[in-house]
């Protein structure tokens, strides 16, 4: 055989190798894998302001519309209201353009990490209705629905049950603000400090029972739920009635699901099969620096949501 037409026979048995592998490697692909990136999760995982700035840019408008590329349907801002109404407009906007859904933010009264509610004292009680007044038009802007609120510390000057209703009291007339405009406001349990009244999602499951409102939720921070209790999927069920959002963070490190030990894969799945349609906000940080860490994010949200 002359040399030419060797090689040439050479060249093209080792195209056509190529090409049967990368056939076979596509076709013992997870279906996970084979999902092209950008389409739509499962769930309405919802990202913050800065998750993606290397790769989306400081601007947090041109964040949001790197997240709805990667095929992220939601967004969360905890500090909304602080945002000079401008931004809030544009971001309104954008979201109603990008069909995305706006999920909490934070009812800061400047009083949530301290003693306050609890304690009855009437100036705590208004710092929180007039803050309840300006969340519901900042939730106009944005079209949100909901806004977590944190009632501060104990008072350990009080029996329980005096600061329980002191607490309910003041939610109860935040409640009358936000039912007018179909606004819900999400309790949030913690683990940050031992020195807050929210805890527990039960402990919550009863303040929003006495409260008896429809604007008057819990929050799961399954993050802040492993910290302090576990048994999250059971705690899910029972206070399941009260539950109106959900946040996402893993643990030790409160990073994005598979950095430690909370099946996230096995609590979406479940969530899914009792039919949740909300936000799952995404509060946590990123376990690896830079672009690089952002993609390994986004890998881990599509492991995690690969639960069909």
């Amino acid at each position: 055989m002359k040399r030419r037409k060797f090689l040439q026979q050479g060249a093209l048995a080792s195209l056509s190798a190529l090409t049967l592998g990368g056939l076979s490697t596509n076709a013992s692909a997870t279906p996970n894998e084979k999902k092209a990136a950008g389409q739509p999760f499962n769930m309405l995982y919802a990202p913050h302001d800065g998750m993606f700035k290397n790769s989306g840019g400081d601007n947090f408008l041109d964040q949001i519309k790197y997240m709805h590329d990667q095929g992220f349907r939601a967004i969360e801002d905890n500090g909304m209201l602080g945002r000079d109404t401008a931004m809030q407009d544009k971001i309104g906007s954008l979201l109603a353009q990008k069909n995305m859904t706006m999920g909490v933010f934070v009812v800061d009264t400047g009083n949530n990490w301290k003693t306050s509610l609890a304690s009855g004292k009437q100036e705590f009680k208004d710092a929180f209705i007039k803050t309840c007044k300006q969340s519901v038009e900042t939730a106009k802007r944005v079209n949100a629905k909901w806004a977590t609120v944190v009632p501060g510390f104990y008072d350990r000057s009080l029996p329980m049950g005096i600061q329980t209703a002191h607490v309910v009291d003041a939610l109860r007339r935040g409640a009358e603000i936000f039912e007018p405009h179909g606004l819900v406001m999400v309790l949030e349990p913690l683990s940050d400090t031992p020195d807050l009244f929210l805890r527990t999602a039960e402990q919550s499951f009863e303040v929003c029972k006495a409260v008896n409102s429809p604007s008057c939720k819990i929050l799961y921070d399954i993050y802040h739920m492993q910290r302090n209790t576990g048994h999250l999927i059971p705690t899910i069920d029972m206070c399941w009635d009260e539950i109106a959002y959900i946040q996402i963070g893993d643990n030790p490190g409160r990073k994005e699901p598979g950095t430690g030990e909370i099946n996230y894969k096995n609590i979406f799945k479940h969530l899914h099969q009792k039919g949740y349609k909300g936000v799952l906000g995404m509060e946590h940080g990123n376990s690896i620096k830079g672009a690089e860490g952002e993609a390994a994010l986004i890998k881990a949200y599509r492991d995690a949501d690969n639960f069909l």
